[in-house]
């Protein structure tokens, strides 16, 4: 199958502009300005470790897209977590709620690991590449409920 640069240069932006669309609103310098728990990257790691995740996705759902019959659910889920992803950082950032911040990047998760079966059972290697998201929101967890509990 022929890869579509065009189709997967279109996923990519999508992810990006709706993955970090509330950032060009709240920014995040919070980040810097509150105590975090031990272990707590620093804030430029953050948009490295964000543009990795969004090409790594946005390449699990271009593979999905040539394979799924019935792209519809493929679709779905991803939107989902999208969606999740973005309204996270306006509930953190903007709205400073981090309890509720703490709630939704729980449910991102659920979101995101069946997000990651139902890849899997597509195209394996479409999965894993959402493995590295996984383990980043794990990493966000730790994070948010550290941030809740020191401020």
């Amino acid at each position: 199958m022929k890869f579509n640069f065009k189709k997967f240069f279109f996923i990519l932006i999508i992810t990006i502009l709706v993955g970090s669309f509330f950032t060009f609103f709240t920014g995040t310098s919070v980040y810097n300005e509150i105590v975090k728990p031990p272990f707590a990257p620093k804030g430029f790691i953050f948009p490295i470790a964000w543009g990795i995740i969004y090409l790594l996705i946005s390449i699990a759902l271009y593979m999905v897209l040539e394979e799924d019959t019935e792209k519809d659910l493929s679709l779905l889920i991803y939107g989902v977590q999208l969606f999740f992803n973005s309204v996270w950082t306006l509930i953190f950032f903007g709205f400073k709620n981090y309890l509720l911040g703490f709630v939704w990047i729980f449910l991102l998760l659920i979101v995101v690991i069946s997000m990651f079966l139902h890849f899997y059972k597509i195209k394996k290697s479409a999965g894993l590449l959402v493995i590295p998201y996984i383990i980043w929101l794990f990493i966000a967890l730790y994070l948010n409920i550290g941030i809740y509990l020191l401020n």
